[in-house]
């Protein structure tokens, strides 16, 4: 019997929809704030490949970490300096094994304007934010590292770990490339019988899409007790 080969793995990480997505799914979480939920993004990648491998067949070659890729909005220091550092913090923490790299983007805020067009600031001369701060082109950037790394020579498979409907044309063009093969993740709350996937443009085609439970989710948390 011919030896099968492990697969080079590199895991792309849509990190707020990773975490808000499972924070939400499961009971034993979906009650608790936000931070108590954390991500370590290699805990997770270390929980993903494990529930990966154990699905496959026997004759099927298991997948091993080459590096973790997490692309994730940070506050800007002007509205936000607690939330800024905090996530500085965890950007490091997280970049303690040279397989993981953050690249972390600024969130975008609306801010209020007065009467006359402008700004609107308090009594300090800090802008008043309209709103939450969100995401924006952190998706650009996942699709951008997956099809990237989908054509580097030392990656046999990419894992693209998000729900986001919107990066499912990144799935047809790795699949056109022909180099890597593309795989997908989602958390699933066994009890309802639910999950979030992503799906490629032809579904005649489906790709593997590895469930994770809550067990798995519990286990990627982050434990560290940031300032």
């Amino acid at each position: 019997m011919p030896v099968v080969s492990d697969l080079r793995a590199s895991v792309i990480v849509d990190y707020q929809n990773v975490h808000l997505t499972g924070h939400g799914l499961f009971d034993s979480t979906r009650n608790l704030r936000r931070h108590e939920t954390l991500v370590d993004p290699l805990h997770f990648a270390q929980q993903l490949l494990a529930a990966r491998n154990q699905s496959q067949k026997p004759d099927q070659p298991a997948a091993v970490l080459k590096r973790v890729l997490v692309y994730r909005g940070i506050p800007i220091p002007e509205q936000d300096p607690k939330g800024y550092a905090r996530n500085l913090a965890q950007q490091s923490h997280w970049e303690r094994d040279k397989r993981v790299r953050v690249e972390l983007r600024p969130l975008k805020y609306e801010y209020e304007r007065d009467a006359n067009g402008r700004h609107a600031t308090d009594a300090q001369g800090k802008k008043l934010v309209n709103g939450p701060p969100r995401e924006k082109g952190v998706d650009v950037l996942c699709a951008l590292a997956t099809i990237r790394e989908a054509q580097e020579p030392d990656v046999d498979v990419v894992i693209l770990a998000s729900s986001d409907s919107d990066l499912a044309p990144v799935i047809d063009e790795v699949r056109h490339l022909g180099t890597a093969k593309i795989e997908t993740f989602c958390w699933w709350n066994s009890t309802l019988k639910r999950g979030y996937q992503i799906h490629p443009t032809d579904r005649t085609k489906p790709i593997w899409c590895t469930r994770m439970n809550e067990q798995a989710f519990l286990a990627s948390h982050d434990l560290t007790q940031y300032p």
